[in-house]
């Protein structure tokens, strides 16, 4: 970068994000921040312009989920800056971090009642952990940091920064220098805390491990796994968590959070004592776990529990998740005998239904043999989004998941069309794995701009259409708890022609035994692809009744 390149706000600002390791800005430019983007232009980080700011939030949400560092979005002030808020909020709910940087107005006029001027500090402030208006350029080196650092730190969750317009351009201070990022280190947890755990399972007779989000944020895999051999327990993962513990091992339950009472749920019904393991109360609501609240709760987090009267804690162990579960395996021996007994029929249960569904030759197809074929195609490692609708709903449950951010769901605050614009991010994290977005056709013409991005950018992915030409999750709720549905159905365009018409390869599914081939073809192309599945939903209510009939316990 020249010295003349260095005079201005816009440039101390970006030499800011490159001391933070930012890689890349997901945004939408504006007239009020030409000056950042065009200093963005002349520095190492990518600015990746996306076609509505909305998909450029949940690009930095998705970076930030998969890196644990702080996904950076940008646009203008006003509309540009407000369409960033639903992929903030997001990311928020999703304890992920984000940074959010926008224009606004001048200083000269921010006082009074002008154009596109809106008080956007406020609108933030409810949605982020922090938000606040870069009064001067001396100011920029301290709020960026504290900006990056507070989105980090746990919680995760987004900040925002409003950068007036002619603060952006005025000089900046010849002084003015990044802050050095600074690293949070791991807390050993408390032994006292741990002791009152260990008391807490010495009386259990059936515990059980509910793993959370917050365990693949703090790369607890491992240590939970051992935890989970030694003790000889069943282990549960929430939608947000699937894949921290893989799905294929024997003491695995699958994910819970499911609107009926799932296979998952009867493993909590015959435990005594939950411990819970990075969970966090906005995945899902623990009356699901602890309707009764008879549950012995044992809360082991790096930060403190919510309040919620189903998750009232036994004890709580705070501090570094990998380094608690050890310390928690060495006071609390193990095994367990007989506490694993029920999660062999459980699995054996959601194995039956996915193999089941296999093999279902039915068009349009069961949502079942859907989720048989993508992970069918897909390998251990690759990445799958599941946007929120039925869709969500069908692949939490059934698709088998073996490693940690390898299944990504929104279920904090549940928004649907993050899949497409995140899958360009998750790409761009994982170059070297197949991305796939598994979208409802409701939730995919959200966002189906963005294909043009992931065409004109070269980045690959894939993008499998449920379709069904309604907003089948509604459907599914209305017609369960109405016995009728209304104002859910619409009509669709050419999803065939209408992905070629961007530049991408578009597939359109005529019978089951299409949808295996064609999703092999399409991750194998190493572009840009649609493909167009009919979904046959009848299969939601004939779930729900299946569910309603199961007695327990196993």
């Amino acid at each position: 970068m020249s010295s003349a390149a260095q005079d201005t706000t816009a440039h101390l600002i970006v030499r800011c994000l490159e001391a933070e390791g930012v890689e890349y800005v997901f945004g939408v430019p504006g007239e009020e921040n030409i000056g950042l983007v065009d200093a963005l232009d002349a520095a190492p980080i990518r600015y990746l312009l996306a076609r509505h700011e909305q998909a450029a939030s949940f690009m930095a949400e998705i970076y930030g989920r998969l890196t644990g560092r702080a996904g950076v979005c940008s646009a203008t002030l006003g509309p540009g800056a407000i369409n960033l808020q639903l992929g903030v909020a997001d990311a928020t709910t999703n304890s992920t971090p984000v940074v959010a940087l926008s224009a606004q107005v001048g200083l000269d006029r921010i006082f009074k009642e002008s154009h596109q001027a809106v008080d956007l500090v406020s609108l933030f402030r409810p949605i982020t952990k922090w938000s606040e208006l870069v009064f001067t350029p001396e100011a920029v080196p301290e709020t960026v940091r504290r900006a990056f650092k507070t989105a980090q730190t746990e919680r995760p969750g987004a900040t925002y920064l409003a950068v007036p317009e002619d603060v952006e351009g005025s000089p900046a201070p010849p002084t003015a220098a990044p802050l050095p990022p600074d690293r949070v280190r791991a807390e050993e947890p408390s032994p006292a805390q741990v002791a009152r755990a260990a008391e807490v399972l010495g009386r259990a007779r059936s515990p059980i491990l509910l793993a959370g989000h917050g365990a693949t944020r703090d790369d607890a895999a491992a240590a939970l796994l051992a935890l989970a051999e030694q003790w000889d327990v069943p282990v549960a993962t929430t939608f947000h968590g699937k894949g921290v513990f893989p799905d294929d091992h024997r003491l695995a339950l699958g994910a819970v959070g499911f609107m009926r009472h799932d296979y998952a749920n009867f493993g909590f019904d015959a435990a005594d004592v939950i411990v819970a393991i990075g969970y966090e109360l906005q995945e899902f609501d623990p009356v699901k776990i602890n309707p009764n609240r008879d549950k012995e709760i044992v809360h082991v987090h790096r930060s403190p529990a919510e309040v919620d009267d189903h998750y009232s804690l036994a004890t709580g162990i705070e501090g570094d998740l990998s380094r608690s579960l050890t310390a928690l395996g060495a006071a609390v021996p193990g095994p367990y005998r007989g506490s694993a007994a029920a999660s062999s029929e459980i699995r054996e249960m959601l194995a039956d239904e996915l193999a089941c569904g296999a093999a279902h030759d039915r068009f349009p197809l069961t949502p079942q043999r859907v989720v048989a074929d993508t992970r069918a195609a897909l390998g251990r490692e690759d990445v799958v989004l599941a946007d929120t609708g039925a869709v969500k709903m069908w692949m939490a449950r059934l698709y088998p998941t073996y490693a940690p951010n390898t299944c990504l769901i929104s279920n904090g605050l549940s928004t649907m069309g993050f899949a497409l614009p995140g899958a360009l991010a998750a790409a761009l994290v994982h170059p070297d794995r197949n991305v796939l977005a598994a979208v409802g056709d409701g939730a995919f013409l959200m966002h189906s701009q963005e294909i043009e991005t992931a065409v004109r950018e070269e980045i690959p992915l894939t993008v499998l259409v449920w379709v069904d030409d309604a907003y089948g999750l509604i459907e599914w709720k209305m017609d369960l708890e109405q016995g009728r549905h209304s104002n859910v159905r619409f009509g669709n365009p050419d999803l065939v022609a209408y992905a070629e018409s961007f530049g991408a390869a578009g597939f359109r599914v005529t019978a089951a035994d299409e949808l295996l081939p064609t999703l092999r073809t399409a991750l194998d192309s190493g572009g840009v692809s649609v493909i167009a599945c009919p979904v046959d939903y009848r299969e939601n209510l004939r779930l729900t009744e299946r569910l309603g009939e199961l007695t327990g316990p196993f």
